[in-house]
């Protein structure tokens, strides 16, 4: 009971975190297509949610222990500000649907493969289907604007995206072998993300906030440092912890539809007949991927198993 339990608040912590995925990307991909540079936007994200949690830094240690350097270099600086710094610079040349897609739409495939490599993790034959129809879905809808698109700048933010997915995946696989909880994994990420990056911005000379008004600056720490830096960093990790980083990332191809929406909504965008199909099977291999199926069957066996315990005692006595 204890497990399926811990499956379902997995879940429903997957859910929450694509949700606020999807917001990164319609939210990142409207400020930079205005006034906003794509350094702003991170050094937004950073140094706020660094001062926010800077009292509880000193409580830990802010040095992962027992990794490689590789890993551990991860772990301070991927998910903080390696993958958003590649993410927003991809936006400012492709949609946000198309950011959807190939960005955390394609982290399944990713992270399975991080997970094969670096944990030796292997999937059953319900969710290799899974992650196959994420896959063609994916290249549906992503690799639209490629063949028909007659923007010249899309095809770099495809690559980005998926240079992007591709670190994310990564982080998230060594994150869950580090044993670090949520908290401490924010801490880390924010702290050697906000030393390391923040000079590296202001070197660019691009983070200088002209022409943008105060309310367009706090209305943009609000989302990307609180609401994407701090909460969707300690939910992701939360559900790597739940369910494990493929079924984490496995959910994370809901994100594409929640993205389109969201560029349909409030960016005008459009969404051609062939994005819709590909919208759906995205849906459907999420659905196979992320082991909802065999947990129904889990649960079903286990019933079985409690009803023939039940006729057994009865026909004892």
């Amino acid at each position: 009971m204890l497990n399926l339990d811990r499956r379902y608040l997995g879940v429903i912590v997957a859910l929450m975190t694509v949700s606020i995925w999807a917001v990164f990307i319609v939210a990142t991909r409207f400020s930079v297509s205005t006034n906003f540079t794509v350094e702003e936007v991170l050094f937004l994200r950073l140094l706020p949610s660094t001062l926010i949690m800077a009292p509880f830094m000193i409580k830990y240690d802010l040095i992962p222990r027992g990794l490689s350097w590789l890993k551990a270099g991860m772990l301070m600086i991927g998910a903080s500000a390696i993958f958003p710094y590649i993410v927003s610079s991809g936006l400012s040349f492709a949609p946000a649907s198309d950011g959807g897609v190939l960005a955390p739409g394609m982290l399944p495939f990713w992270t399975a493969l991080a997970a094969f490599l670096i944990l030796g993790e292997k999937f059953d034959q319900i969710r290799r289907t899974g992650l196959f129809v994420i896959l063609v879905g994916a290249l549906l809808v992503g690799l639209w604007q490629i063949l028909f698109n007659s923007d010249e700048g899309v095809w770099r933010g495809h690559i980005l995206f998926l240079i992007g997915s591709g670190l994310f995946a990564v982080y998230s696989v060594i994150f869950r072998q580090s044993g670090l909880t949520p908290f401490h994994g924010l801490l880390i990420g924010l702290f050697w993300g906000t030393l390391f990056i923040i000079p590296i911005l202001l070197l660019t000379g691009r983070v200088n906030f002209n022409n943008i008004s105060a309310l367009d600056i706090g209305i943009t720490i609000v989302i990307q440092s609180l609401i994407i830096g701090i909460l969707a960093t300690i939910l992701f990790n939360y559900g790597v912890r739940l369910i494990g980083a493929s079924e984490m990332g496995a959910f994370g191809a809901l994100t594409p539809i929640l993205a389109m929406l969201g560029g349909i909504i409030f960016l005008n965008e459009t969404v051609p007949a062939i994005k819709m199909v590909g919208i759906f099977l995205v849906a459907i291999g999420v659905f196979l991927a992320s082991g909802i199926l065999k947990l129904k069957s889990h649960k079903s066996k286990k019933s079985l198993g409690k009803e023939h315990y039940r006729n057994d005692t009865r026909n004892q006595i």
